[in-house]
């Protein structure tokens, strides 16, 4: 794709591709280490999909996304600090340290919520979308990110189906990594062409590059004016492919190096570093910068204040 953007906009879609990078890294080495607990599901590898979208959306605009949603959150704007805090548990934490990794939400910021459950926010982000029209808001829709290992969900197609039916300001971002856990797509569903999903539902498809950020850039800022002017939701296939594991416990005995090595070489980072063409010491700098991030952010996490007995019972209903 020919650049057309200015340097200062590539480096800083570069830092925050970056800074999720670093934060998945950081955030596995303290799991590995055990100073966090539980488990995570980390993306590293998927950063032009998750960012690329996120940074073609508006302010306004509404993102639910997967357990493997880090990397989603923080491109909507999320401050990385208060998403570190929640990994530690704290009551600084993007969901007040009671969610987790993969409970993350940030009303303010458009991010209703990341979600535990395959294909589970789909649903809710119809419900979203057909308040935003049922209210007639203007410059406004709902996206929903999912997996191809979603894609065989019931929700997942009684979602695109409604979305469909009910002529929904909604975009479905399906990020394709290829694999269900340890199973690949081929071996999970017959028909692997996943942008044949849209013509049951008569609805407009694209397919992108998952790990050129600039593609996925594009490809949602356009579809997103095609939603709001034609009244119609619209599915976004991106093929990418997650390096690191499924989740925390996942050593990644399913795949051979020379398929990693593959895929490594295709890095969206290192990918759209070639299009700007930084020199070495621009880039050492970045990371120098995201580095101090990272750091400032574990000291954050580190010195905030535990929930309290109180904090936590007040949140277990609804009021």
């Amino acid at each position: 794709m020919k650049n057309k953007y200015d340097k200062d906009f590539l480096i800083y879609l570069l830092e925050k591709m970056m800074v999720v990078r670093k934060f998945e890294e950081k955030i596995q080495a303290l799991f590995s280490d055990g100073v966090l607990h539980g488990t995570t599901h980390l993306g590293i590898g998927e950063e032009g999909t998750a960012v690329g979208a996120t940074m073609a959306l508006e302010n306004q605009d509404y993102i639910f996304a997967t357990h493997r949603g880090h990397g989603q959150v923080i491109g909507k704007g999320a401050d990385v600090n208060a998403v570190m805090a929640e990994m530690f548990g704290k009551k600084t934490g993007v969901s007040l340290g009671l969610g987790g990794s993969m409970h993350l939400a940030d009303i303010e910021k458009g991010i209703f919520g990341t979600n535990g459950i395959v294909g589970a926010n789909l649903a809710i982000a119809c419900g979203t979308a057909f308040s935003i029209k049922t209210k007639k808001e203007k410059d406004k829709i709902a996206v929903a990110f999912f997996g191809d290992g979603a894609t065989n969900e019931g929700v997942v197609h009684e979602s695109m189906n409604i979305a469909s039916v009910w002529n929904l300001p909604i975009l479905f971002v399906l990020v394709n990594n290829g694999y269900s856990v340890s199973k690949k797509l081929f071996e999970m569903t017959k028909n692997t062409n996943l942008l044949e999903r849209a013509k049951i539902y008569d609805m407009k498809a694209y397919e992108v590059d998952g790990n050129n950020a600039l593609e996925v850039f594009e490809t949602v800022k356009k579809a997103r004016e095609e939603i709001l002017k034609e009244n119609a939701p619209i599915l976004i296939v991106a093929n990418t492919y997650r390096l690191s594991g499924h989740s925390k416990s996942d050593n990644n005995l399913y795949r051979n190096q020379e398929e990693i090595e593959k895929w490594q070489n295709k890095d969206p980072i290192k990918a759209l570093i070639g299009v700007i063409g930084c020199s070495k010491d621009e880039i050492v700098a970045l990371e120098n910068n995201v580095d101090n991030i990272i750091k400032e952010a574990v000291d954050f996490a580190k010195n905030s204040p535990e929930p309290t007995i109180e904090d936590i019972l007040d949140r277990v209903y609804a009021k």
